[in-house]
């Protein structure tokens, strides 16, 4: 397959990429990582270019200000989840941010085990927690959610919310939950193929896409003219025109608005 991504992304934006398995997402994260040199093409972050091929540059991973989240989690076996993290963090940084980090990911009874004594979801929240430890410009996350329970799940995505609030990264988050992207990202790039093939809000992307997408309204306020509507297993808001009842199934294409 042909890799050829050609995408803008505006700093302080979170974008999914989203796709089937083999479309060339995860490669797409490792190429801006540093770790999956592209054969040409350039890579720029703000005003300063961590690859170009025609001028040779190519920035180490060590020099870019990334955060990865690997989609086999890479946590050090031989190290508790606490050293994880400990070993993630800059130097010369008190402790307090993985003692919020552990808080926040429900880590507290687990930080003194070893990774191979835990579950696959909880080795993922201990990889999105050393993640998060570093205060990277660009957060690249490869699926960092899917192995947990939805409770968990809505708790750490309003998590990543906040974390995006208070510190405004640029974050590239690969998910197959359609409402997870609803919920997170501000745009989607769409890939098939090793190439973008549709770029918008989750709103604009899926309705292309997939005029049948389905939802169900939970809501309806007939004063403000707002329904909410619950797809995949995230609830959306919507002003709308015309009328709606609660539990009616619905497209997106039944929504008289104009989508951006």
């Amino acid at each position: 397959m042909l890799l050829d991504v050609r995408a803008g992304i505006e700093l302080g934006e979170i974008v999914a990429l989203y796709g089937t398995s083999g479309a060339g997402k995860t490669s797409t994260l490792r190429m801006l990582a540093g770790l999956m040199p592209p054969d040409s093409g350039h890579i720029q972050i703000g005003s300063e270019t961590w690859f170009d091929s025609d001028k040779k540059i190519n920035f180490a991973p060590q020099q870019r200000s990334i955060s990865y989240m690997f989609q086999d989690y890479a946590l050090f076996p031989n190290m508790t989840v606490r050293a994880n993290l400990e070993f993630a963090q800059e130097k010369n940084i008190d402790n307090k941010r993985i003692d919020e980090l552990i808080e926040a990911m429900q880590l507290g009874d687990l930080q003194h085990q070893f990774p191979t004594k835990l579950s696959g979801g909880q080795q993922q929240r201990v990889a999105l927690a050393r993640t998060l430890v570093r205060r990277a410009d660009l957060l690249l996350l490869d699926e960092p959610l899917s192995a947990l329970d939805q409770a968990t799940r809505q708790h750490l995505q309003d998590y990543l919310s906040e974390i995006h609030r208070l510190y405004k990264p640029t974050i590239i988050l690969v998910s197959h939950d359609i409402g997870e992207v609803f919920r997170l990202a501000h745009r989607v790039l769409m890939m098939k193929n090793g190439q973008v093939v549709r770029v918008g809000s989750p709103l604009k992307v899926f309705a292309e896409g997939n005029e049948k997408l389905k939802g169900r309204v939970i809501e309806v306020d007939e004063e403000s003219g707002f329904v909410a509507v619950l797809i995949g297993n995230q609830v959306f808001r919507k002003q709308i025109v015309g009328q709606f009842l609660i539990g009616q199934e619905v497209t997106l294409n039944d929504f008289n608005v104009e989508i951006k």
